[in-house]
């Protein structure tokens, strides 16, 4: 199932090197968050590609032009039929028009002759096509650097998609929405023009073309990882030993290697593997802020819950006390007005 954060957003939080022992830990932490704060919301936020029946009349007792879809909310419609009859786009509201999506119901039009009906039984006779879920918030990237076949698992992806997507993060390219399950190393293809020294005040990596790089993106060289934090022509300004690596010297010529190899699951939520050419766009879906704050802050709470068996305190000797964690339940209220699904009246 789909997680609301990255494995990098939650370890950048708690400041965890990259070793397996803690991504297992933080992993299980952002699948228990996620699925908590669906829990809190009473709503999946993922934009799933599905079809779904209804049956007509159906136990909401509504007017016989409105169809009430209660928990399954919709972002758009690709088709829409009821009793074996497809119902023209134009001829249906998606409502509330005002705020949505997502949207909870479909209006016929009253306008037109189109009607909800039956066909040989109530039961399962209205089916809609389309995308499901809370919104299809999407951000552009940056490109993939070979063509893909559709039983690939191994995306290769450039500097900008690198240093922007995590494990966790929902991608797409062309129709296809892909989940990143793993990253691994690719050579660049660039090499390290000077000579770096052991010292954290060493701080610019020489490359022959910088804009193959991007803010954000972590450089392995040798065995010492470098998060690239400003980019001037050729020059890229680098953090040294991060992520919990040694600070060494390096030499002139060496590899410049990055997490570009993104390892997914194809064809997730609902949409088909399929080919894609080199260079095709890669978008990531964003669930929305208040989520995603979330998901991180209940991912690092149990994270550090466990590291100290579940006794953190705050204060010292006579002041000290259990930790309440104010902040975080600030923020579920928060994220619970914002994004809850409320109970609706059931006027008619």
């Amino acid at each position: 199932m789909v997680w609301y954060a990255t494995r990098e957003d939650v370890k950048g939080g708690l400041d965890y090197p990259e070793v397996a022992r803690s991504n297992r830990m933080i992993d299980r932490a952002i699948e228990a968050a996620s699925r908590d704060v669906e829990a809190l919301t009473h709503r999946e936020f993922t934009p799933t590609v599905d079809t779904r029946e209804f049956n007509w009349p159906n136990q909401s007792y509504a007017r016989s032009w409105r169809l009430w879809l209660n928990q399954h909310e919709l972002i758009s419609v690709a088709t829409l039929a009821s009793g074996g009859t497809t119902i023209s786009a134009s001829d249906f509201f998606l409502e509330p028009s005002a705020d949505g999506p997502p949207y909870n119901r479909i209006e016929i039009d009253l306008s037109s002759s189109a009607s909800f009906s039956a066909g040989d039984t109530h039961q399962q006779s209205i089916v809609i096509t389309g995308l499901w879920g809370y919104r299809n918030n999407e951000t552009t990237l940056g490109a993939t650097v070979e063509a893909l076949d559709a039983s690939e698992t191994g995306v290769d992806v450039d500097g900008d998609t690198s240093a922007e997507a995590g494990v966790g993060s929902v991608l797409r390219v062309d129709d296809e929405r892909i989940e990143v399950t793993g990253r691994a190393q690719l050579d660049t293809g660039q090499n390290l023009g000077g000579n770096l020294t052991a010292s954290t005040s060493d701080q610019t990596v020489t490359v022959s073309d910088g804009t193959g790089y991007a803010v954000g993106e972590v450089l392995l060289i040798d065995s010492e990882r470098m998060l690239i934090t400003d980019i001037a022509g050729n020059n890229l300004t680098v953090k040294r030993s991060w992520d919990g690596t040694t600070l060494a010297a390096h030499s002139s010529g060496a590899d410049i290697f990055a997490p570009r190899t993104l390892t997914v699951t194809r064809g997730a939520l609902g949409t088909t593997a399929a080919t894609h050419s080199t260079s095709a766009t890669v978008y990531r879906w964003d669930p929305p802020g208040p989520v995603r704050e979330l998901v991180e802050a209940l991912a690092m709470n149990t994270v550090l819950q466990k590291s100290s068996g579940y006794a953190r305190t705050v204060g010292a000797g006579e002041n000290q006390r259990e930790s309440s964690g104010r902040g975080l339940r600030d923020l579920r209220q928060r994220v619970y007005v914002s994004h809850g699904r409320k109970a609706r009246t059931r006027a008619v």
